[in-house]
């Protein structure tokens, strides 16, 4: 296996880390306005918060089993130093 491709393959999995950090920080974006909703009742504007939270955390799921994977395919390629 290059070292090159293998420098690669660890900048992708630091790109989709990368993915699901922004992903946590847009859930805990949502869950603020969600709070502050409490105090200043919306309906329309609480059910798209709910979707969007749920589309966040459904795309955190995924990138999260997507970098599993990934990372058990670098550890495969990865030599025993």
């Amino acid at each position: 296996m290059s070292e090159n491709k293998l420098e690669r393959m660890r900048k992708i999995l630091s790109k989709l880390e990368d993915i699901k950090n922004t992903q946590e920080s847009s859930i805990d974006k949502i869950n603020h306005v969600i709070t502050d909703l409490f105090q200043h009742p919306d309906p329309k504007l609480e059910k798209v918060m709910e979707d969007a939270h749920q589309r966040a955390s459904d795309n955190v799921d995924m990138v999260r089993e997507a970098m599993n994977e990934y990372q058990e395919r670098v550890n495969k390629l990865t030599p025993d130093e």
